[in-house]
């Protein structure tokens, strides 16, 4: 009988099980691989994807509107005009800062902007546009400054309206020859309109109204603010939010008045 081959010992090596993951990591690297090359980029959907979210959350004038629809004719998308919006209101912020600087007033008498709700309000102190107990608009600077807020305005979303409210402290001043404070307010805030409307802006997208000495933003107790509550605010805001909150506002006093009905 022939002699038994000896058995050769097999080198040692890495344990099976490893080599099984590493099968799978290359299976799935090669799917990720072909994923990658079948999918496209569609700029269009993803920026329509966007501003859709952006209206569905009121943060612009998309409104309410979710569904994404490849067939809906879009002028512009929201971000675009989010964007105008915001670099006009670097605009705005801008002039006025030349203004304050040109009129070197008081920080009582500085013209400031502010955000509001649906919007933001321009604060303009009387002392930069109008004479003492006066309210016709005879300061060059302030003429000036209200032509490129009009500039402005003509570049602002056309659901952009403006309420010009005219303030008074609470001092009388029949001097003037105003009966009460609401009429000097109420003068003050035309005027300012009318300079509006002088520079090609849309009477139709402005109101006036006068809430005199009622709405201080400081106290009437010192000089200082007294003058800060002299002051005429042009309110900036969209009308389409207007429109949801005042159609939930009515909702709501018409579901009050039935379940006291009932």
């Amino acid at each position: 009988m022939g002699k038994k081959c000896k058995q050769q010992e097999c080198p040692k090596c890495l344990p099976g099980w490893l080599a099984a993951f590493g099968d799978l990591m290359s299976l799935l690297l090669c799917f990720f691989v072909l994923l990658l090359s079948m999918s496209t980029m569609d700029a269009k959907k993803v920026s329509e994807a966007v501003g859709s979210l952006a209206g569905a959350l009121s943060v612009l004038e998309g409104g309410t509107q979710t569904e994404v629809s490849p067939k809906r004719n879009q002028e512009a998308t929201p971000i675009e005009t989010k964007d105008e919006t915001a670099q006009k209101l670097k605009t705005l912020q801008k002039t006025i800062v030349e203004i304050n600087e040109m009129t070197a007033s008081s920080s009582a008498s500085q013209a400031t902007l502010k955000e509001a709700e649906n919007g933001f309000i321009l604060r303009l102190p009387a002392k930069l546009l109008f004479k003492k107990d006066s309210a016709k608009l005879e300061n060059d600077d302030a003429i000036l400054f209200l032509k490129r807020v009009a500039l402005i305005i003509d570049k602002l979303p056309k659901t952009i309206n403006l309420n010009i409210i005219g303030h008074t402290d609470d001092t009388l001043r029949p001097s003037g020859g105003w009966k009460s404070n609401w009429e000097l307010g109420s003068a003050r805030a035309i005027s300012v309109a009318r300079e509006l409307i002088k520079n090609k802006v849309e009477p139709k997208i402005l109101t006036v109204c006068s809430k005199g000495k009622y709405d201080p933003i400081a106290s009437n107790l010192t000089p200082i603010g007294k003058e800060k509550n002299r002051r005429v605010e042009l309110y900036f805001f969209s009308v389409q939010n207007n429109k949801n909150q005042n159609a939930k506002t009515q909702k709501s006093i018409l579901d009050e008045g039935v379940k006291k009905g009932g």
